[in-house]
């Protein structure tokens, strides 16, 4: 309170006096932290790379190499007097090239220095904020025969096809990962079944602080449950009573953006671009053949919470996807008013944003609406919903729990896609066609609730979007979908709708 009283006085004292350019470019809460000693922001360069034309590339090797290529070079082209400006300034400082920006803690006198530099576009805050969702303590939670969430979407059916994810590789996000949890030891992709190999397959985007998992852990590690959680329902098998997740034939690989369920700008942003190019354990050899197919994202950046731009990471978002990563985004728990999809990345036309629904396969009351509008888009969200309530999977120590929350319905998405990939390879690293898929096979769903200019009784609407997301038949869809023509097809008219 006393930080935002400080704020709000400062910014109306600026225009009584002459304010420096340089000045216009920073997040107030910036200036207001670096004038009371030291503040941590985001350097954002005006120099952003164009990877549109990884578009025109056949697959996703190629995808990903030319936007690792292109992002990373840039970078080195433009950054490099900035680098050097920090290290004269003794501030401590980080690059990225997944957007063109420079992470920094530094003093007034740094900021000043940067700031009025002709490259720097923009300076953001970088606060961290915590994961908004109620975890409870473990406990033995009793396992199904087939788990009501997973039969809801007709995961079986699929899994009675012979489709169960394999040789697709799913990229998570999130408090960490219990490893070696009895349900997600034999699909890390990290484990032989004998020796486990952390390099390419796991990263520490913490560096400050870090719980119960230290600082830049060496291997997977969750202090707070909540990843270990969202894993298991995409992979999720333990050879016995535990088939909790949508594509237990995956494997994943995980980066930890959270410490103890506090996330910032810049630790999402560096999971991003880990995924991108995976690198070994010393953040080194980056390998953009070993990224992963799809990348679930079950968490939120507000603004009530000092992310003050909504357009923050857009374009990390959009770059992810131009390298033929599938960016799946929880649509948040703000629900049920409407245009409460309001925070990164669910808001963005480059996520595939899902809501929540319950037993009943009824939108849940939590889950938060479309249409977007604080970025004055208006644009229709959420794309899909899946089940989201009283959720059954995994747990860090070895457990199992129930969980609610639009974090444990993105899951469900991104397990599916990793089915429809495996049904078909042809679909590997076309965005596009799998997003088409899943939003034309959704099961429809209507409401009484009209949100935006959309009736709720219209599909795609603004409480479940296309609908509850069908694993079969998305599955179905896709072994259909054989041909290169067809594939561009449904690419070229979802990209020009």
């Amino acid at each position: 309170m006393v930080l935002l009283i400080f704020v709000t006085l400062f910014a109306h004292t600026l225009p009584s006096q002459a304010v420096p350019a340089w000045q216009s470019k920073v997040a107030p809460s910036v200036l207001a932290l670096a004038l009371d000693g030291e503040a941590e922001f985001i350097v954002f360069l005006a120099q952003q790379a164009d990877v549109s034309q990884a578009a025109m590339l056949p697959a996703k090797p190629q995808k990903g190499q030319y936007v690792f290529n292109t992002l990373s070079r840039q970078a080195q082209q433009t950054q490099r007097l900035l680098l050097s400006i920090l290290a004269n300034h003794g501030a401590a400082y980080r690059s990225y090239w997944v957007a063109n920006m420079i992470w920094v803690r530094g003093d007034m006198a740094t900021l000043q220095a940067v700031a009025q530099r002709a490259e720097v576009a923009q300076v953001f805050a970088n606060p961290a904020f915590r994961l908004r969702e109620p975890l409870p303590e473990p406990e033995q939670a009793a396992a199904a025969q087939v788990a009501w969430n997973l039969a809801l979407i007709n995961a079986p059916g699929a899994w009675a096809e012979g489709i169960t994810g394999q040789n697709i590789v799913i990229g998570g996000q999130d408090t960490g990962y219990d490893w070696d949890h009895p349900a997600l030891i034999n699909q890390y992709r990290g484990w032989d079944g004998e020796n486990a190999d952390h390099n390419y397959n796991w990263h520490d985007a913490i560096h400050n602080g870090g719980g119960i998992c230290g600082v830049d852990a060496v291997e997977p590690c969750d202090d707070w449950g909540h990843g270990t959680h969202t894993m298991g329902i995409m992979v999720g098998d333990d050879g016995d009573q535990n088939q909790i997740g949508v594509a237990p034939g995956a494997r994943w690989m995980g980066c930890r953006n959270m410490n103890a369920g506090v996330g910032t700008p810049a630790s999402y942003s560096e999971c991003f671009q880990w995924f991108i190019a995976p690198t070994n354990l010393q953040g080194e050899n980056p390998d953009p053949a070993l990224a992963p197919h799809v990348i679930n994202n079950s968490w939120s950046c507000p603004p009530s919470e000092g992310c003050l731009d909504p357009l923050i990471m857009r374009t990390i978002v959009s770059n992810t996807r131009a390298a033929g990563i599938v960016v799946v985004a929880s649509a948040g728990n703000s629900g049920s008013s409407c245009s409460t999809i309001n925070t990164p990345p669910a808001i963005y036309d480059e996520s595939f944003t899902v809501g929540a629904t319950t037993s009943s396969d009824v939108i849940a009351t939590y889950s938060s609406r479309g249409p977007v509008t604080i970025d004055g888009s208006n644009r229709p969200k959420p794309d899909v919903v899946a089940p989201g309530s009283d959720i059954r999977s995994s747990w860090h120590g070895g457990g199992y729990t129930n969980l609610s929350g639009t974090s444990m319905a993105a899951p469900h998405v991104a397990g599916t896609a990793a089915l429809m990939m495996a049904a078909n390879p042809n679909l590997i690293g076309q965005v596009a066609a799998i997003e088409d898929i899943l939003a034309r096979t959704a099961q429809p769903r209507t409401t009484e609730q009209t949100c935006g200019d959309v009736p709720g009784s219209l599909l795609p609407n603004n409480t479940y979007g296309y609908g509850r997301i069908d694993a079969l038949a998305a599955v179905s869809a896709a072994q259909a979908r054989l041909g290169p023509y067809q594939l561009y097809t449904a690419i070229w008219v979802n990209e020009n709708h």
